[in-house]
């Protein structure tokens, strides 16, 4: 039977899925040290999943610099508390390899976001948002892209919370993990498509809906 995906995944059915969350080890990494065993075991595996997380401003002019960097293998996801690095050396050679494809979502953004830490030359990345386009799918946000391949629900409740607190709860943590992690579920979902043509694409129009505006 051939996989159903939508050019534009209901919003509205996002709230009655399963939820779906990071079940593996999450490391907290805090200095160089640990940076650098984290980013020895990273660079050992096939592929990455990427993302970062930023402390949200209230405040009009008030703006943050990238708190969080998390990577995830398939079941071990490595938080780098960037607050407490900064641009360490670890982290640059991790963002700096071209051997290890790292999936991430609108990842343009967060090179972006990274740069304002330190310089580096940005290696082997990969955007989803690129390759989703190419058998039809127009949806940009993370949440809807999971809908829209595997019919889970990644919450996105703790995308808000203070990203710069002393300890990150339990929930922070798995948060972030998810989002690395899921990455990597919907590039090897989206290959196996490509390669397979086991899919059926509905075309939902709908001029109203601005993914554009959406929320990753």
């Amino acid at each position: 039977m051939k996989k159903t995906i939508y050019s534009k995944f209901d919003k509205a059915a996002i709230a009655a899925l399963k939820p779906v969350v990071f079940e593996g080890r999450i490391v907290v990494v805090l200095n160089e040290s640990e940076a650098r065993r984290a980013v020895r075991f990273l660079l050992s595996q096939p592929v990455l999943g990427v993302d970062t997380e930023t402390r949200p401003s209230f405040k009009k002019g008030e703006v943050h610099q990238v708190s969080l960097l998390q990577v995830s293998a398939y079941d071990v996801c490595f938080l780098f508390r960037l607050n407490h690095l900064g641009m360490s050396p670890a982290v640059r050679q991790l963002l700096e390899d071209t051997t290890v494809p790292k999936i991430g979502l609108s990842w343009h953004d967060d090179l972006l976001m990274l740069h304002k830490l330190g310089e580096f030359e940005a290696g082997n990345f990969v955007d989803l948002q690129h390759h989703v386009r190419e058998i039809g799918v127009e949806d940009l946000s993370l949440q809807k892209l999971y809908a829209n391949f595997f019919r889970r629900k990644i919450s996105k409740r703790q995308q808000l919370t203070n990203w710069e607190a002393d300890v990150l709860t339990d929930k922070q943590k798995i948060y972030a993990a998810t989002d690395a992690w899921s990455c990597i579920m919907l590039y090897e979902e989206l290959q196996r498509l490509k390669q397979t043509g086991n899919y059926e694409l509905i075309k939902v129009e709908d001029d109203v809906q601005d993914n554009s505006a959406e929320e990753r």
